[in-house]
Order: C-alpha cells, then sequence, then structure tokens
C-alpha cells in the first residue's frame, strides 16, 4: 500500500511539472476548493496560449526494458526537433526526476511531452521499465495510437521488452516502430543484424507484424550531447519519419458522447478540482455539464466543466485523443479519483458483472504455470481502473488452463462503466495473466 501511494505521489509531481505550465501549477495546493467559483479566472486565459489545430494530433509513447534508454531517446526527440524549431527540448532529468526515480536510477513515473513534425503533433509519454511499476505502463499504453519500443543493442530483448510488446498487444497499441539504442557500443555489423532478427521474430511472435515493423538504428546519448551525428541527429530524424509515415493516423470517435478516464485528480487553489486524461470520445467545451462515474456507490456527480487545457494552451475544445486537463466545479480532490471516468449525463451506465471472452497466457508468455478454477480472484484492468474481482466459469467448464480461450462471467468489487466491445488486462503476482474483451454488460 505504502509503494502504491509513494508511486501515485511520484507520478503526479513529475506529470504536473511536464503537463501544466508554472503559471497553472503555482497555484497547485492540497487545501480544499472553492466551491463557489464558476467561472475561469482572468489571470488563467491571460497567462496562457490558445491551442489551434492545424495538424493531427497523435498520442506516441517510449516502451522497453530498463536502461535501454527510453528517457534518453525522449530528450534527444526534443532536443533535435527543437533545433527544427518544432519542439521544446526536455532534458533528461526533467522527466527523469521524481524521488524515487533519483534514488533507484529508473524511471517509475508516466512522463507527458510534446513536440511536432512537419506532418502532426504529438504527445509523447515516456513508460516505466521496471516490472514493479507495470501497471502504470499499462495506462501509459492504453492512452498511444503508437508506440516506439528501444532496445539496447549491446543487450537484446530482455524480459521487460517481451512484457511491454505484450502489453501493448493487449491494450490495443496499433502499430510499433522500433529504435535500435547504444549501436555505437555495438563493434560487430553481424551482431546488430542478429539482435534485428531476434526482434523481428519477437514481435511476430506477439502478433506485430515483424517484418515491416521499421527498426532505427542509432544513440540517443550522441543525439541528446550532439556526437556522431549520423547515429545521432540523423538517427532520430529517421525514426521520425518512420513515426510519422507508419503509424497512421487515428481515427478518432467525435461523434460519440463525450467520454474521459481519469488519470490523475488534483486541486487549485480557491478554484476546483483538475481532471487529467485521454479524451476517449467524443468532444468537451467550457460549460459543458458532465458525470464522474465508477468506483462508487449510488449514483454519478454532477459537476459543470469551467475550463479545458492541453499542454500549458488553454483549449476551445478537447476532443477524442486529446491529452487534457479539466477544471470542475464544485467537486472536492477526495471526491473523484483514478480509474473513474468522466461522461457526458446520462450515456454511461455502471455494473459490477460483465461476461466476457478471454485468453489465458501461457508461461512462455509470461503468463500463469497453472490452471485456475471459479472463484478465481485477479486484478482487473479497465481503462485506469485497477480493481480486484472475481470468476465464474460455466458449469461446463471445471477448470481453464494456460493458453485457453473461454468465455465466462467476472464480478467486480466495484461498479465501472462497462460495454460491449470494451478490453481489458487480467494481473496477478506483478505479471499479466490474461487479456479479456466485454461480451454482455449483466446487471
Amino acid at each position: 500500500m505504502a509503494a502504491t501511494v509513494a508511486l501515485r505521489k511520484s507520478y503526479t509531481s513529475t506529470r504536473l511539472r511536464l503537463l501544466y505550465s508554472s503559471s497553472f501549477s503555482k497555484y497547485v495546493s492540497s487545501s480544499i476548493p472553492n466551491s463557489n467559483s464558476n467561472f475561469i479566472p482572468s489571470w488563467w486565459t491571460r497567462s496562457m496560449a490558445t491551442f489551434t489545430r492545424t495538424k493531427p494530433h497523435v498520442n506516441v509513447g517510449t516502451i522497453g526494458h530498463v536502461d535501454h534508454g527510453k528517457t534518453t531517446l525522449t530528450a534527444a526527440i526534443t532536443r533535435v526537433l527543437a533545433d527544427e524549431g518544432k519542439a521544446k527540448a526536455i532534458a533528461f532529468d526533467e522527466i527523469d526526476k521524481a524521488p524515487e526515480e533519483r534514488k533507484r536510477g529508473i524511471t517509475i513515473a508516466t512522463a507527458h511531452v510534446e513536440y511536432e513534425t512537419a506532418k502532426r503533433h504529438y504527445a509523447h509519454v515516456d513508460c516505466p521499465g521496471h516490472a514493479d511499476y507495470v501497471k502504470n505502463m499499462i495506462t501509459g499504453a492504453a492512452q498511444m495510437d503508437g508506440g516506439i519500443l528501444v532496445v539496447s543493442a549491446p543487450d537484446g530483448p530482455m524480459p521487460q521488452t517481451k512484457e511491454h510488446i505484450l502489453l501493448a498487444r493487449q491494450v490495443g497499441v496499433p502499430s510499433l516502430v522500433c529504435f535500435l539504442n547504444k549501436v555505437d557500443a555495438v563493434d560487430d555489423p553481424e551482431l546488430l543484424e542478429l539482435v534485428e532478427m531476434e526482434l523481428r521474430e519477437l514481435l511476430s511472435f506477439y502478433k506485430f507484424p515483424g517484418d515491416e515493423i521499421p527498426i532505427i538504428r542509432g544513440s540517443a546519448l550522441s543525439a541528446l550531447q550532439g556526437t556522431n551525428e549520423e547515429i545521432g541527429r540523423n538517427a532520430i530524424l529517421k525514426l521520425m519519419d518512420a513515426v510519422d509515415e507508419y503509424i497512421p493516423d487515428p481515427v478518432r470517435q467525435l461523434d460519440k458522447p463525450f467520454l474521459m478516464p481519469i488519470e490523475d485528480v488534483f486541486s487549485i487553489q480557491g478554484r476546483g478540482t483538475v481532471a487529467t486524461g485521454r479524451v476517449e470520445q467524443g468532444i468537451i467545451k467550457v460549460g459543458d455539464e458532465v458525470e464522474v462515474l465508477g468506483l462508487m456507490q449510488g449514483g454519478p456527480l454532477k459537476t459543470t466543466v469551467t475550463g479545458v487545457e492541453m499542454f500549458k494552451k488553454i483549449l476551445d475544445q478537447g476532443q477524442a485523443g486529446d491529452n487534457v486537463g479539466l477544471l470542475l466545479r464544485g467537486l472536492k480532490r477526495e471526491d473523484i479519483q483514478r480509474g473513474q471516468v468522466i461522461a457526458k449525463p446520462g450515456s454511461v451506465k455502471t455494473s459490477k458483472k460483465f461476461e466476457a471472452e478471454i485468453y489465458v497466457l501461457t508461461k512462455d508468455e509470461g503468463g500463469r504455470h497453472t490452471a485456475f478454477f471459479s472463484n478465481y480472484k485477479p486484478q482487473f484492468y479497465l481503462r485506469t481502473a485497477d480493481i480486484t474481482g472475481k470468476v465464474e466459469l460455466p458449469e461446463n467448464v471445471k477448470m481453464v488452463m494456460p493458453g485457453d480461450n473461454v468465455t465466462a462471467v467476472f464480478e467486480l468489487i466495484s461498479p465501472v462503466p462497462l460495454e460491449a466491445g470494451q478490453r481489458f488486462a487480467l494481473r496477478e503476482g506483478g505479471r499479466t495473466v490474461g487479456a479479456g474483451v466485454v461480451s454482455k454488460v449483466l446487471s
């Protein structure tokens, strides 16, 4: 429990530094907000630019094993694109700066940065690689329209490389591009070929098109330090060209009712409560009435959106695919939590019980080694919610073996918004043990 609290604190501190401007975040406080505030304060509007949509907005992120260079690559991308006038350079330390990160030398938060190419505007999430914090990676990966898989050339694919590829497949990341990092540490070209071959086989094993995925060779550190232009700056530009071309433009569900899973919550002193997350569907504007649902008994909480913001800029409207902060009138910080959703009133219903088809991972896929039976109680990851539930197998199924597909009934300890076709992951003991799709919502 203490570790989870510490993780959430570090997550919040890193995200606030990167996602919100100083004029916004200096008002962040743990004090109770003023519920009488019913407008966007003029100082907020004046201090922040307005976001203008001139390019498609795409969410990408770095995934891969610990110490393979994900955070270094994220910093390198911002530096190289800053030279092109398409980003603000963000130093490695600004991304990798939560207390637990400094102490242990690993990234355990999910940090967001932004940049542009000639073709697109990107929001980039830097996911953790350490096995203890893979569940944060699930939240990050669930936001991605495409991923950048980072693999160290001297090491090749490692355990978290495999788990992150698997998680990307489970949460529906549609496309991956690979960056083979630290190539300057490998003298033998044949060894690089072998690592690339192993990587393609691994991607194919997890049902990605391993033979087609672009693999860019380079050195993120060289790009960051401005040395060895061929494997440094040029490799980063080549990588971004691959991301532009290989990861397709996402199709946004703008015509559906607004829905946003809550990723994080904090308070602005005297103004209200801010919920952050990626808009899953629909459009949100200042003045819209919304409901907060899930992980609670009783009816939804009703509130009004009094501000919409993304990456230091005021939005006229937030829409599907945007990573936004919503200022909510009249709610206290403790009223809402990560794992809930914000939605158009009346458009979403919650339930504890549903029918779904699940696939149980094999031992080789990092899953269970043994069968499970009715009343098995794993953790369910639905959108940003992490919740305990139990499995009720059909009468004619006595047990489920690793590698099996089965349709079963699942019951959660708290209600969450559910709909047919919704994907989820099952985890147990720090590892992913299954993936499922909701087929029917039950009462």
